[in-house]
């Protein structure tokens, strides 16, 4: 089943929406260093970050991750580069790099001590600056929480606010049971279909399991029993379609996207071709 329309009639985007919808239902900072991971276990240690010396180190690291975060600073055995270990020790399955390299804080485009989290999902990097004397390593975890947005993002109160700052403007939305014992395969599928669209759509994973995403459900006008299903949306200007899945197949997610992509292409060529009949 495919459903096409606007959701203008809410009186703001659907991204705000779901945003609004999140933070009413959880706090961000309640849950910063939680994500999913099993971070707890660590926090508090001291994990050495891995030496960049040079911008080769650097390009391969970051390259070599969905996620990467990079401590740039001007002394090794400062007190922010201290911070950044500790918040390394928190958050051990994300990839940290550390430099003091002129060359390599040059290249990045760096004049002071600064912590940088690199993401291939949308090819972006986000900036926390570390010589405001109240940037700690609870508040570099948080940062890096709020903003580790993967190829499958699943949507919380902490990614949400990532996502609302993500450069793609097109998302995708496969509403699931995360309980299912189809969910490990579906998952396999839906990150495979991901990767074909990098760069131009973001995938987001919503457990219909959680309390908080229920109104989620209801907002895209599906039932329980509908599910799993995909729903899209474009920011912009508020076009969605919702396509509810016996099965989840990376052919399936893959027609239903492109077919959306078709749309939005045929929306964008419509103004140009008045245009041009009109002076003709």
């Amino acid at each position: 089943m495919v459903r096409r329309g606007q959701a203008g009639a809410m009186g703001t985007s659907v991204f705000l929406c779901l945003f609004i919808i999140l933070l009413t239902r959880g706090s961000p900072a309640g849950c910063a260093e939680d994500g999913g991971s099993a971070s707890h276990s660590t926090a508090g240690t001291a994990e050495k970050p891995v030496l960049l010396n040079d911008i080769a180190d650097a390009k391969a690291f970051i390259s070599s991750a969905e996620v990467a975060v990079v401590g740039f600073f001007q002394e090794p055995e400062g007190p922010e580069a201290s911070q950044f270990r500790l918040a390394a020790g928190r958050i051990p399955e994300v990839p940290f790099g550390l430099s003091t390299s002129p060359a390599v804080l040059s290249h990045y485009s760096v004049t002071a001590n600064t912590v940088t989290l690199f993401r291939r999902v949308d090819n972006d990097r986000r900036d926390l600056d570390m010589n405001n004397k109240d940037v700690d390593a609870e508040k570099m975890t948080r940062f890096i929480r709020m903003n580790e947005l993967r190829l499958v993002t699943e949507y919380n109160p902490v990614t949400a606010i990532g996502v609302m700052q993500s450069s793609l403007q097109l998302h995708l939305l496969l509403i699931t049971d995360k309980m299912s014992p189809k969910h490990p395969e579906q998952m396999h599928r839906y990150r495979t279909a991901a990767e074909l669209f990098k760069g131009k759509i973001f995938f987001i994973l919503v457990d219909s399991n959680l309390k908080s995403n229920e109104r989620i459900v209801s907002f895209f006008k599906l039932e329980k029993s509908q599910l799993p299903a995909l729903a899209i949306f474009h920011a912009p200007d508020e076009e969605q379609d919702v396509l509810t899945l016996d099965e989840v197949s990376v052919e399936r997610v893959q027609d239903f996207c492109n077919r959306f992509l078709q749309r939005m292409q045929k929306k964008e060529d419509e103004p140009e071709e008045k245009a041009l009949s009109e002076e003709l």
